[in-house]
């Protein structure tokens, strides 16, 4: 039913729209979730990844109606200053539907206090930050406990393994988007998830301090979200415009043309995003 009462089209005629569409679809999966499943002694175990489930689901219509779109408007456009005009309007309506989704995770996670509605995100930021000791940090992070980084790493590592890691997200992304068009929301709505996640460690379980957790991972979060859409969108377009033209057509090889274009950028304003992570947060967080 809902996704009757808002219509796709929105993203077109407003971008900035999607953000109030991502907030109601967070606010639903996660509400949904504990509402129904925290109850369930089987699966609540799996609540993080039911949370995501729900998201795409509600999102699926409006990943599915871009990618369709995108793709029949870059048969016909050549060159990196006509390809951002013509889909900067599809980049902005992901922008703001994937910030809808960390606000909302990241207030409902503080409001409700139940660091299980997304036990496998914590169970991410652990690995990631935590790795000697995963089940100590979920006990600590789950009870709204503070956890640190372990382990002194020079910037230029650090940076090298969050762009190895961006990388691999992006290329994910990338497959995810090729195989099935609107595939790419699942990597999306997951890394929102990861993100509400490490807003409550870092505003340590004090939603008085969300504004402050949020703008601590958006200032390259941004940069970062928008290589993966550019990559979701070469990937939907590049398997569109494969069945729609087979791969010997000359519109196809203009296709893998915008695609390279495409993909290039999005590994640029990764790299940025990883140098923004590394050198410029820190000054301010």
């Amino acid at each position: 039913m809902i996704e009757l009462l808002i219509n796709p089209k929105s993203a077109e005629k407003g971008p900035w729209k999607m953000f109030f569409i991502g907030l109601l679809y967070a606010s639903l999966s996660i509400l949904l979730v504990k509402m129904f499943f925290s109850g369930d002694p089987v699966l609540t175990k799996y609540s993080g990844w039911i949370v995501v489930s729900f998201c795409v689901m509600f999102s699926l219509p409006f990943m599915y109606f871009i990618i369709r779109q995108e793709e029949k408007e870059d048969e016909a456009i050549e060159g990196m200053r006509r390809m951002w005009n013509v889909h900067k309007d599809a980049v902005l309506a992901l922008v703001w539907l994937f910030l809808g989704f960390v606000v909302a995770f990241s207030f409902w996670l503080l409001v409700l206090g139940d660091s299980n509605l997304l036990n496998a995100q914590i169970e991410t930021y652990c690995l990631i930050n935590n790795p000697g000791a995963i089940s100590e940090c979920v006990k600590q992070y789950s009870s709204g406990a503070f956890i640190g980084t372990t382990g002194a790493v020079t910037a230029t590592e650090r940076f090298a393994t969050i762009f190895q890691n961006n990388l691999y997200v992006m290329v994910f992304t990338l497959i995810f988007s090729l195989i099935f068009g609107a595939g790419a929301i699942f990597i999306l709505a997951w890394n929102a998830t990861v993100i509400a996640s490490a807003v409550g460690v870092f505003t340590k379980f004090d939603l008085s301090q969300i504004p402050a957790g949020l703008l601590r991972y958006m200032i390259h979060g941004l940069p970062e979200i928008t290589s993966y859409f550019l990559a979701a969108l070469a990937g939907g377009i590049l398997g569109t415009g494969f069945i729609r033209n087979g791969i010997k057509s000359q519109r196809f090889l203009h296709v893998i043309e915008n695609v390279i274009i495409l993909l290039f950028a999005a590994v640029i304003i990764l790299i940025i995003a990883g140098f923004m992570e590394v050198y410029l947060t820190p000054l301010f967080f």
